[in-house]
């Protein structure tokens, strides 16, 4: 092990020093390396942007992320770093940039005047982290979402009985009932909560915070990944409205979130506005005028991949009706124009992740951006700033007019890096797979590609699995790592996708084997016909999550195609998979119930059940903070492919979890993955 582990090192050593030479094939650690840009939002009068960049810090192993702004009004502007921090939101007078900042010690709000050269202030000073803000339309007052003890009556409480833990030379936790751990931490007793405050005559936020949603067994925003959009002020600050999980003891099996109003002040408990659908309702967007709250909602309890409709509540009233009801995509990112008479949502579209409009009144949907992904954005006035990325260009920032028109890129962070890199070249099909539905894919050919020569094939499995395949520029599965390796790319969007209508994403579930299976071989027949330059006698398939429960089912139903599998935090015993994760909705939903009262819905696609007709080389990969996929699954399918005498590795990472994101680890993880799929696809190997 420390011998590769060594040659591993010098191999990512040699290719840094042919990287500073020229022109080459991109690789990991041009990968890792890539700026990361994020989080656009224009200022008040839509004449400047600002923005958060991640630089990647490869010594001490670690993203850097920072504030930036850009003024829009000068072709020739040129982006200036304002402070080292996260979450930019402009304040209501467009003078100041707040951000969130751990430079104090814990993390705080922060501003920053919108100059280059402008000295940042720390504006709260709670004994608790702030987890994320919004700022109030007016701009005299935030709130703030703080991670809190519930039975506390304030801060200070919530602090002490951190100290007397931290204090405590016992380590022992006791719990009574779940979450005991999510993704990848551990729950500790305490709970988001959202808070109000005022800023002062000084710009800084004093005394105690009014509480929000006490008296709600729930995390506002949620954990482990919600953010501001969960909450938002009525255009005139007098009420408070965000979506919670008030489930109690059931919260692992529900997905039941609902809308809830307060009054900004905190006079008055949380109302829900939702009680009657047991689905998911959440990102709560009031109009301009304040007359209508709109929010997405689904449908089936229990299903956290049903489609987001958008919902329009007239406040006064409480009468709903839903906006898009014949659009067959889900919503997500809400905004609405500043008349109120055009909604914004991005959506999964045919291997695309694209921005909409829908019309308020009529529902009608426009599609306003072209092929590749749409990574974050803003609107204001007649004025639309979008993230943007695709296969071959890592997220820069561009400036259109409202309907998608004139988009003009305003920024180039990663030019100087982009123009020594060579990327392979892609194409999108279509062929007929389950059911006779049209199903898509996309064949990459590898970095200097020769017509008429064949190449080995790395064919591989998205996770989700209802997710998708896009024109995107992944940081963990970006399939140009493979092409710059010399392989062609081969991946298919199955049934179970998004961005091609509900149904075919609801097909997959309690179908994880057959379905798309079938999708997934049609498939790689149809690129082998299509393409002659892919080398069937030279192909690996490799996946994560359910992708890696997808290469544990291939690996003992279809494995003649394959020189090698590569399994990446894959689901290996469906069994005893649903009693060690955590979201137990998932698990109960796309195996149709409970293991206990439906045991045979859960051993019907169990990849353990066929490890005697496993036989294909294969690399296991697991983390061991990988909590929805606990790494026992990966363990227990190294273990079998040891017993079984097939040739294979194991690579785990203690300090990673669903995801490899610290930049060392991940370009071990493309070194260990490169080296096994080309030993095995190497032209002498039988």
């Amino acid at each position: 092990m420390r011998s590769l582990s060594l040659a591993l090192v010098l191999l990512s050593l040699a290719w840094n020093a042919a990287a500073a030479d020229g022109p080459h094939p991109f690789d990991a650690h041009d990968l890792v390396m890539m700026d990361r840009v994020s989080d656009p939002h224009l200022s008040p009068d839509g004449n400047s942007a600002a923005f958060a960049v991640r630089e990647t810090d490869y010594a001490a192993n670690k993203g850097v992320t920072s504030i930036w702004a850009l003024d829009l009004s000068h072709a020739d502007a040129q982006p200036q770093k304002l402070a080292m921090g996260n979450s930019p939101r402009w304040s209501a007078d467009g003078k100041y940039v707040y951000f969130l900042s751990s430079k104090s010690g814990s993390s705080q709000l922060w501003r920053v005047g919108a100059v280059m050269g402008a000295t940042p202030e720390q504006v709260s000073d709670y004994p608790l982290d702030v987890n994320n803000y919004k700022l109030a339309p007016d701009g005299k007052r935030v709130l703030i979402s703080m991670d809190v003890f519930v039975a506390c009556a304030d801060l200070a409480c919530s602090k002490a009985k951190l100290d007397a833990r931290a204090a405590d030379k016992a380590s022992g936790r006791v719990y009574d009932q779940l979450f005991i751990r999510h993704w990848n931490v551990w729950m500790d007793g305490r709970r988001s909560q959202l808070f109000a405050a005022s800023f002062g005559a000084d710009g800084k936020l004093t005394g105690e915070p009014t509480w929000l949603s006490h008296g709600l067994d729930a995390d506002v925003p949620s954990k482990p990944e919600g953010d501001d959009s969960e909450y938002t002020w009525a255009p005139d600050g007098s009420t408070v409205y965000f979506d919670a999980r008030d489930a109690g003891p059931k919260e692992p099996w529900s997905t039941d979130f609902d809308i809830y109003s307060v009054p900004a002040d905190g006079s008055a408990k949380p109302t829900d506005l939702t009680s009657s659908n047991k689905a998911w309702d959440g990102s709560p967007l009031v109009s301009p005028d304040g007359k209508t709250l709109y929010y997405l909602a689904m449908k089936v309890p229990g299903f956290e991949a049903d489609r987001f409709g958008i919902m329009a509540r007239d406040i006064a009233t409480g009468k709903t009706r839903e906006v898009d009801p014949k659009w067959d995509h889900s919503a997500g990112g809400l905004q609405v124009s500043a008349d109120g008479k055009t909604l914004y949502a991005s959506s999964d579209d045919w291997g695309d992740r694209a921005l909409f409009t829908i019309d308020a009144a009529s529902g009608k949907v426009t599609r306003i951006t072209e092929h590749g992904a749409l990574a974050g954005y803003d609107l204001v006035g007649d004025k639309l700033l979008m993230g943007h990325q695709d296969f071959k260009h890592p997220t820069d920032l561009y400036l259109a007019d409202a309907s998608g028109k004139g988009t003009q890129q305003v920024t180039h962070f990663n030019a100087d890096r982009l123009k020594d890199i060579q990327f392979g070249d892609f194409e999108f099909f279509t062929f007929k797979g389950w059911h006779g539905d049209k199903v898509q894919g996309y064949v990459m050919k590898p970095v200097g590609y020769v017509e008429g020569k064949k190449y080995p094939i790395a064919f591989i499995v998205h996770g989700g699995p209802q997710g998708a395949w896009t024109d995107d520029f992944h940081y963990r599965w970006n399939p140009e790592t493979y092409a710059g390796q010399g392989f062609a790319v081969v991946a298919i969007n199955f049934h179970g996708s998004t961005g091609y209508g509900q149904a075919f994403t609801d097909a997959i579930s309690q179908h994880w084997g057959d379905r798309p299976l079938e999708d997934l071989q049609k498939g790689y027949a149809a690129a082998l016909k299509r393409y002659s330059y892919l080398d069937a006698d030279r192909a690996c398939a490799l996946g994560a999550s359910y992708g890696g429960y997808m290469i544990y089912w291939m690996a003992g139903k279809w494995n003649k195609p394959w020189k090698c599998l590569v399994d990446h935090d894959g689901v290996f015993d469906n069994r005893i998979m649903y009693y060690a994760t955590e979201e137990l909705w998932f698990a109960e939903h796309e195996n149709g119930g409970t293991q206990y009262e439906h045991p045979a819905n859960f051993e019907k696609f169990n990849a353990l059940d066929h490890v005697k007709d496993w036989r294909v080389p294969m690399l296991v990969i697991h983390s061991a903070n990988d909590f929805r996929i606990p790494d026992d699954q990966g363990f227990s399918a190294f273990t079998a492919l040891q017993r079984r005498g097939i040739p294979s590795q194991l690579l785990t990472f203690p300090d990673e979890f669903h995801w490899v994101t610290k930049p060392q680890n991940s370009v071990q993880w493309h070194d260990t993955v490169d080296a096994w799929i080309k030993k095995w696809t190497a032209p002498q190997n039988p």
